[in-house]
Formats: structure tokens, C-alpha cells, sequence
């Protein structure tokens, strides 16, 4: 008797070792997955990083990395869900494991050759250096060895009958998120240029931190030759933008944002104070690539233009493209606002729409807009200062998780609470139906 009460106890500690298991796994497989779903764009620019390190940039089209990177996270999240209510727990936790490896092997080259300095792992909402993420994927794999293992100690939160609504409903809501946030803006913004950052105090160093040192260069071509010239030597509106780059030449403090210029596409000047200590209000019309930006809203962004005129509000489209593109779009559209140069990874950065529109006041942003919902003359009918629009929203936040655990979390708890009281009825019924036989 005693040997077989220790034996149940080992075996009672080893169902909640397995479970805690399965929490810690799901719950980082949900995290991971949502926070890149709901930045599509986002862990796209990160598999052409890692494609870029592979000597493989340029070789898949735009559709097929948006894609893979809206699939990756759908897989994470799909699984961390499935795991958390123990759905098809055999095949689910071989999936898993089979993920954990793959993911492992990368972060084993990442730690080693160091080719990235971020995995993109909880995209912008928890930045690891690789060594963080080799501990972090090590670990899991470790727990997802032992849920591969023991998948039946896993305790069900779902029957077997409900499993398809769980399934279907995770796989509708995760695919919807994405393709809202490739629409729109990504529904959270981790990103130091998001509604409510101050550009100009996320550029400041605190007094006596060391001083980081930067080098950026910029790639130009004039007469089919292309020459390096820093922001020193930066040469007239005759040669044509290429490329620019920045590198850290000594490690010291780095503020959130310590990458945005803006120079002048026709003069060359750094504008990049005056355009942050400037009083009021500022639209930046942004594009990484204006050859690339979607010109179906142009009327829209002309009308801004000309209301900033009206109203003396500063307006400057930033892009990296060269003066052939500027040129096109300006053929295409009729645009007479001025255009400066910014690189092309910070304007990626800052905004994920191309174009998309930033308004600053006092250099704060203040509002942001995907080319889908720019404003138009229904909203711009008075001075910035005396509409809404002019402000920043109400604490969006509270709002934005309320609507998830509206829309995804309430309804699978719910249908979890029917779901055990149906279990639990059966059960009932089925005792009395034994002790009546």
C-alpha cells in the first residue's frame, strides 16, 4: 500500500510537471505568434533580413515573403492554442517539436555567425540578442521533448466533439488579424514612432552616458558613376540617390530612435531639427520606396498638401528613392510638396504602409494612417488645433485589448464553460444510469 500511494504521488507530480509543461509552451507559442500576426509587414522585412544574410535577398517576390511571414505566424499561434486546450495532442505536440528544432538550428547559426543582431522571435514587442534566443529556444525544445513524449498526460479543456470550433475559430480569427493589419496599421505598435512618442526625446542621450558614434554614408550616381559621400560632403541635386547605410563605429548608450535624418532631396540639407523643433504641426508623407508606393490615394494626399499650405503647416514626403522616382511620381501625381531623403529601413520602421502619414506636433507623433484611411476634406473642415484629429486619441490601448477579449478570448471561454458543464452532465447522468443498473 504505501509503495502504490508513493507511486501515484510520482505520477500525480509528473501530470503537473507535464502540464506546467504545456502552459509555459503555449503561452509563449501564443505570444510569438500574435505579435508578429498582428505585424505582417513587420516579420516580412525580418525573413528578407534573414534571406539578405543567405546571400538569397531579392530572389522571392514581395507576395511570397508577406505570405510566409502571415503563415509563420498563423503556425505559432494555431499550435500555442491547440497545445493550451490539448487538441490532437499527439500530432500537435510532434508539430511543435518538429518547430522547436527548426527554430533552434536557426538560432544556433544566429548566435554563432551573428548575421542579424535580432530574430525577430516576439517581433518589436521583446527584442533577445541571440544568445537570449538560443537559451530561449533551447529550453523550449527541451519542454516540447516532453510533451512529445507524455502528450497524453495533458489534461483536455475541450471534448473531442468541440475540438473542430476551437480549431476553425483560432484559424478565422489569427488569418483575419493579419490580413486587418496588413490593410490598416499593425493593431499594437511597438515601435519607437508610435501615437504618443516624442521623436525628439527619443533621440536625446541622458547627460554623461557614453556617446555611441555613427557612420552613414550615402551611394550616389552621377554619369554612371557611383561614389560614397558622408553627410559632410553630401553633393547638389545632380547626382542621383542609390543607397545609404549606418554603422556603429564605437558602442556607447542608444537611444530608441537614434536613425532618423531628413535631408533634402534637391538641396541636400539637413532639415532633420528644424523639422522636429518646429512649433506645431508637421505631416510626413512616408514611402521607403516611392516607385513602390500605392498611388491610388494621391488626390487624397494632395488635398493634405493643400490644406497644409492653407493653414501654414510644414508637409514633406521622406523616401529613399532617387531622383528618378521622385520624378515619376511627381509625372503620376502632380505633387508640389517637397521631398527629402531617409533611410529606407527607419522609414519601414516608423510606418508600415507605403505611403503612409505621420502627423507630429511639436515632434510628437500624434496620429498615424495607412494610404487606405488617410484624411480627407469631411475631416479637415478647421485648424488642426481645434479638431480631434489634431490630437491624440483617447488611451486606444485598454480599447484594443478589450476588443480581443471580446472577439477571441470571451467566446472560447465561454464555449470551454459549456463545454465541461456538458461533460460533467454526461458523467452525472452516466453514474446514475450505473448505480440504477
Amino acid at each position: 500500500m504505501p509503495s502504490s500511494a508513493s507511486s501515484s504521488s510520482v505520477n500525480r507530480l509528473a501530470r503537473i510537471f507535464i502540464n506546467i509543461c504545456r502552459l509555459a509552451v503555449s503561452l509563449t507559442l501564443i505570444l510569438s505568434g500574435y505579435v508578429k500576426a498582428i505585424d505582417p509587414r513587420g516579420t516580412q522585412y525580418k525573413i528578407e533580413d534573414y534571406l539578405a544574410a543567405l546571400n538569397m535577398g531579392g530572389i522571392l517576390p514581395e507576395w511570397a515573403t508577406v505570405s510566409a511571414s502571415v503563415l509563420l505566424s498563423a503556425t505559432e499561434f494555431c499550435l500555442g492554442v491547440f497545445l493550451l486546450f490539448a487538441i490532437h495532442r499527439r500530432t500537435t505536440t510532434k508539430l511543435i517539436l518538429a518547430l522547436m528544432t527548426v527554430m533552434t538550428i536557426i538560432s544556433i547559426w544566429l548566435w554563432a555567425a551573428n548575421p542579424i543582431s535580432d530574430c525577430g522571435c516576439f517581433g518589436d514587442a521583446l527584442v533577445l540578442t541571440n544568445g537570449q534566443t538560443l537559451v530561449k529556444n533551447l529550453v523550449l525544445l527541451t519542454l516540447a521533448a516532453v510533451l512529445c513524449r507524455w502528450p497524453l498526460s495533458m489534461v483536455r479543456f475541450i471534448s473531442r466533439t468541440n475540438q473542430w470550433i476551437v480549431i476553425n475559430y483560432t484559424l478565422l480569427f489569427i488569418l483575419l488579424s493579419s490580413a486587418w493589419c496588413l490593410y490598416d496599421l499593425p493593431l499594437f505598435d511597438f515601435r519607437p514612432y508610435h501615437v504618443g512618442a516624442s521623436i525628439r526625446e527619443g533621440m536625446k542621450v541622458p547627460e554623461g552616458a557614453e556617446q555611441p558614434q555613427f557612420d552613414t554614408t550615402f551611394i550616389l550616381e552621377k554619369d554612371g558613376e557611383r561614389k560614397e559621400f558622408t553627410l559632410a560632403d553630401y553633393p547638389d541635386s545632380t547626382w542621383t540617390f542609390i543607397d545609404s547605410r549606418t554603422t556603429v563605429i564605437k558602442e556607447g548608450y542608444v537611444p530608441p530612435i537614434h536613425d532618423f535624418s531628413i535631408v533634402l532631396a534637391e538641396s541636400g540639407d539637413d532639415i532633420t531639427q528644424d523639422v522636429l523643433d518646429e512649433e506645431g504641426y508637421t505631416f510626413l508623407l512616408v514611402s521607403p520606396y516611392i516607385e513602390d508606393a500605392d498611388d491610388s490615394d494621391f488626390g487624397k494626399i494632395d488635398q493634405i498638401y493643400e490644406y497644409c499650405e492653407d493653414n501654414g503647416y510644414a508637409f514633406y514626403c521622406l523616401t529613399a528613392s532617387g531622383d528618378n522616382g521622385i520624378s515619376r511620381w511627381r509625372d503620376l501625381t502632380g505633387a508640389e510638396y517637397p521631398f527629402a531623403i531617409t533611410d529606407p529601413t527607419t522609414l519601414k520602421t516608423v510606418i508600415r504602409s507605403n505611403p503612409g502619414l505621420l502627423l507630429l506636433h511639436d515632434g510628437q507623433v500624434v496620429r498615424k494612417w495607412s494610404h487606405h484611411f488617410l484624411p480627407d476634406a469631411t475631416q479637415l473642415t478647421d485648424r488642426l488645433e481645434a479638431l480631434p484629429l489634431g490630437q491624440l486619441p483617447d488611451d486606444p490601448v485598454p480599447g484594443k485589448i478589450a476588443r480581443i477579449l471580446m472577439w477571441f478570448v470571451v467566446p472560447l471561454l465561454v464555449l470551454t464553460l459549456a463545454d465541461r458543464l456538458w461533460a460533467w452532465t454526461r458523467w452525472v447522468r452516466r453514474k446514475k444510469k450505473d448505480k440504477e443498473n
